[in-house]
């Protein structure tokens, strides 16, 4: 196992970052943050055919280029950096994931090639009113109909759900939890979009009324795949973090050379000193465990469920109160509505409670190994 990334992921990284800061600077990400999509198609199709970002983790039968969790993490943390307004989590991380471990042969030919390609936008809607993460929280019923199914009821905080051409949903048949796919004009659905507090990434309030959807995988294992995904995402989502972490860190150093106060630059004042030492201690722990879970994510070995969660509550913790210092160490300024630093600070907040707090991770985590 090698620490370091390679000549070929640095390369990765850097390409990625240019990318990003041509498209994603913050005036781009305001400007989507006010729309009702939320993304930019141009940039999203760019993303697909120029770099080929959302088919990097998808095996290459299925149209992907096959790349390892570790090329994924990478490309998800300069997402964090920059606050892409694009819907790459929930198709790449959720859908995508479903349905790499769904089992279902059928389902990955139809779907994932236009996954890989761009062209299909996809999310996971998991949650309901409820507010749980886990197999309990799950309650909508799908009822056997004909050759399919019907599914009546709500899912909540679906992400991206207004724009998603395809709906992977987790219901509950008279044999347990299991995953349908639903297409967005599907008959009985109704999309609404949620108030959020982070307008960098929409969620979707998702209305089914005898709505006809198509089993995926074999019907009472949705859970043992779901577990896998959420790990995978929970992963995913702290490389995110780590990213604006960095971000932010980069932020409020440069701030503190260049504010002047009583004649001095305020980062030689040992108040900003500490915290400034103290955001960077926080980050690179956050690194180290982010990178840890993507590797762990790349082997699909017996410690990613632990890892994913120790990242989780890790980085979500981290990446927060690095929002919250940089706002403070640029003051007034930092407060208002023009500076970016409070876009990051609802980005890190929505972050730390998406797929459970740092909390319910830590339950998880001790659950996980015993405890």
């Amino acid at each position: 196992m090698n620490f370091a990334f390679t000549e070929e992921q640095e390369e990765l990284r850097k390409t990625v970052r240019s990318f990003l800061e041509s498209k994603s600077p913050e005036s781009a990400v305001r400007e989507q943050m006010d729309t009702a999509a939320g993304f930019d198609p141009t940039v999203w199709k760019q993303a697909g055919e120029q770099l080929g970002l959302q088919g990097l983790h998808i095996p290459e039968q299925y149209g992907g280029s096959g790349y390892s969790y570790v090329e994924l993490g990478i490309v998800l943390e300069e997402m964090g950096r920059s606050l892409l307004c694009a819907p790459f989590f929930s198709t790449v991380v959720l859908a995508a994931n479903t349905l790499i471990h769904s089992g279902d042969e059928a389902a990955k030919k139809q779907y994932l090639p236009g996954i890989a390609s761009g062209e299909t936008i996809a999310t996971l809607a998991f949650t309901e009113p409820s507010g749980k993460w886990d197999e309990a929280g799950i309650t909508l019923p799908a009822t056997r109909s004909g050759d399919g199914y019907t599914l009546t009821g709500t899912k909540m905080f679906v992400i991206d759900g207004n724009t998603a051409g395809l709906i992977i949903v987790a219901a509950r048949t008279e044999n347990g939890v299991s995953l349908f796919a639903v297409d967005a004009d599907a008959a009985g659905l109704t999309r609404t979009n949620l108030s959020t507090m982070d307008q960098t990434r929409k969620q979707s309030k998702l209305e089914f009324a005898n709505t006809p959807a198509t089993l995926i995988g074999a019907e009472g294992k949705g859970w043992d795949v779901l577990g896998t995904v959420l790990d995978l995402a929970a992963v995913g989502l702290a490389a995110e973090q780590v990213g604006g972490a960095q971000k932010v860190l980069e932020m409020a150093v440069e701030y503190a050379k260049v504010r002047v106060q009583f004649g001095r630059p305020i980062g030689s004042f040992q108040a900003i000193k500490h915290k400034c030492a103290d955001m960077l201690l926080e980050v690179e722990s956050a690194k180290s465990a982010a990178y840890y879970g993507t590797w762990c994510a790349s082997e699909m070995n017996d410690e990613l469920p632990s890892v994913a969660s120790l990242a989780k509550a890790y980085c979500s913790e981290a990446y927060f109160h690095a929002t919250a210092e940089n706002i403070q160490i640029h003051g007034g300024i930092g407060f208002t509505w023009e500076h970016p630093a409070h876009l990051y600070f609802k980005r890190a907040k929505s972050s730390e409670l998406l797929f459970g707090d740092p909390t319910y991770h830590r339950e998880l985590l001790a659950q996980r190994i015993g405890l």
